[in-house]
């Protein structure tokens, strides 16, 4: 066995994670969700929606038959939503192809939407004991610290390395046990002591070869990715009231936000009451401007000017891919976290805005 493998078992048994929901488990269902969900994400926001979703879905057939919107709703307020429609669409083909049952080749594995090199590895080590690397992104940091490995991990020479020293630490021989407890040390080492920042060094069993530690370069691997400048844009969301209800429009499949509900959205160039005429067939008056709310992707800054108005003319409610819903059961709905918050900022000021249209 390596050493670094054999001292990763050793710490992990007296000192990591043991009482996580998805441990203990073989089900490749359950740690194909799990697995998924941490993508981007950390384990005290993945928790409380990993339990809700599995109430919900606990299997992959009942997952294939659920309509996508159920599916984005549970979603909401995690992020990064084409993880949710990749799990969807990864469970039809796995009802189609393969009869329901979670594929055991990592080939196959990897093929279904949403799953790479290191997910399908996951899941290989935990539902199977396989004997596979891991390197998602805490395990990048302890190997790039450890082995002193320069560069930024995003770049393919860089990542190439790591693959390279994540496949020689592996422990040798076929214990299901011993791969399963190695890999899950790895992820808590990085998620609990290898840390981005202030890593806690003092407690890492792996400190005495560690070239970061040695070298006291902790504060610069891994090396950090290249700062690019995002680009900023500018948009305005239009809160349209008619009585106690607003207007959710479902945005496109592919995209930003694909198959979420959302507030109407408009270039700033644009005129409200013309768009809201010709879109909606109904005439408008402005109520109260929000501030604006800042929103930051992988890509680009948002920034959005929400524009409270009341519909003072008749309208068809019936429009295809347009609801007219009351607030609180919005927030139920499918809605981006920008959407989430701006209609709680609404529901906190309805009294004063009524008061004011009361004056």
């Amino acid at each position: 066995m390596s050493n670094i493998a054999a001292r990763l078992i050793n710490w992990q048994e007296q000192h990591g994670r043991h009482h996580l929901p998805w441990q203990g488990t073989h089900d490749p269902y359950a740690i194909w969700l799990s697995e998924i969900m941490l993508q981007q994400t950390q384990v005290g926001t993945v928790i409380p929606y990993y339990q809700r979703f599995l109430r919900y879905f606990p299997d992959i057939p009942s997952l294939s038959q659920a309509p996508l919107d159920d599916i984005l709703s549970l979603w909401s307020g995690l992020g990064y939503y084409s993880r949710a429609r990749h799990l969807y669409q990864a469970a039809c083909i796995i009802v189609r192809d393969y009869h329901g049952t979670f594929p055991k080749e990592r080939e196959l594995i990897q093929q279904l939407p949403g799953i790479g090199r290191s997910t399908a590895a996951a899941i290989m080590v935990f539902a199977y004991g396989h004997r596979s690397a891991i390197l998602d992104g805490n395990v990048k940091r302890v190997f790039s610290r450890y082995f002193g490995i320069d560069g930024y991990p995003g770049k393919k020479k860089v990542q190439d390395q790591l693959w390279l020293k994540a496949e020689e630490s592996l422990p040798n021989g076929n214990s299901k046990k011993c791969h399963q407890v190695y890999t899950q040390a790895l992820m808590d080492l990085g998620a609990t002591i290898c840390t981005r920042h202030r890593p806690q060094c003092h407690d890492c069993p792996l400190r005495s070869d560690c070239v970061a530690f040695k070298e006291k370069r902790t504060d610069q691997l891994p090396t950090a990715k290249p700062r690019v400048s995002l680009p900023k844009k500018e948009t305005i969301f239009l809160i349209l009231l008619k009585q106690k209800k607003i207007l959710l429009e479902k945005r496109p499949d592919t995209g930003i936000w694909g198959g979420l509900w959302c507030l109407p959205e408009i270039h700033l160039e644009e005129d409200i009451g013309a768009y809201c005429t010709q879109h909606f067939k109904t005439e408008v008056r402005p109520l109260f401007n929000f501030p604006p709310l800042n929103h930051t992707f992988t890509h680009f800054k948002l920034r959005i000017h929400p524009r409270l108005l009341r519909i003072t003319s008749q309208i068809d409610t019936q429009q295809e891919g347009k609801i007219w819903i009351e607030p609180d059961e919005a927030l139920d709905k499918a809605i981006p976290t920008p959407v989430r918050k701006l209609i709680k900022q609404y529901v906190h000021s309805d009294n004063s805005i009524n008061n004011t249209e009361s004056v």
